[in-house]
């Protein structure tokens, strides 16, 4: 079978929470979480959470821990602190509370943004994984890093009714809905 949207099927929306890592960042100049908010929402996904936390290994683990424990949150997206300043730190506080880490993430959303920024891809340290049952998602904090992963890699594997298959088979209430 050929890979792609199977407009046959049902769409079960997720719900997904974002977090944006930034020490400058606020409601009003947060473009990138603003991006994957509006995207998620205008795919038929449920904004569950919403917040901004300061590059600081402590905050960024303590509201991941807190949605990673809501049964009302399937996936975290989290946008910033992935590179290498001083103070980018999401993949030290991320990866300790892994359960397992999806490498393939990494590669696929290189790819994808190879095809925008070219070598620069190689500064992002994003990654992904299961802490317990809740996936969590750590893109770069551009605006166009948070475009390409969502309209690049994202949508497709958080839409039902992509095939093969899609992550949302793997949400626990969803588990066998997209065999």
């Amino acid at each position: 079978m050929k890979h792609g949207l199977d407009e046959s099927l049902p769409f079960y929306p997720l719900r997904i929470a974002v977090l944006t890592i930034s020490d400058t960042r606020n409601e009003s100049t947060d473009t990138s979480g603003a991006l994957l908010a509006d995207r998620l929402s205008e795919a038929g996904h449920e904004l569950t959470g919403r917040a901004i936390v300061p590059d600081e290994v402590e905050a960024i683990g303590r509201q991941v821990r807190s949605w990673a424990d809501d049964p009302e949150v399937d996936v975290i997206l989290t946008t910033g602190g992935t590179g290498f300043s001083p103070r980018d730190v999401t993949p030290e506080a991320v990866r300790p509370l892994l359960r397992r880490e999806m490498d393939g993430f990494s590669v696929v959303f290189h790819q994808a943004s190879y095809g925008t920024v070219g070598v620069s891809t190689l500064q992002s340290r994003a990654l992904a994984g299961q802490i317990g049952e809740t996936f969590i998602f750590c893109v770069p904090g551009s605006t166009g890093a948070c475009r390409d992963a969502w309209d690049l890699v994202l949508a497709q594997e958080f839409d039902s009714r992509f095939r093969p298959c899609s992550l949302v088979g793997q949400i626990p209430r969803y588990r066998g809905v997209c065999a």
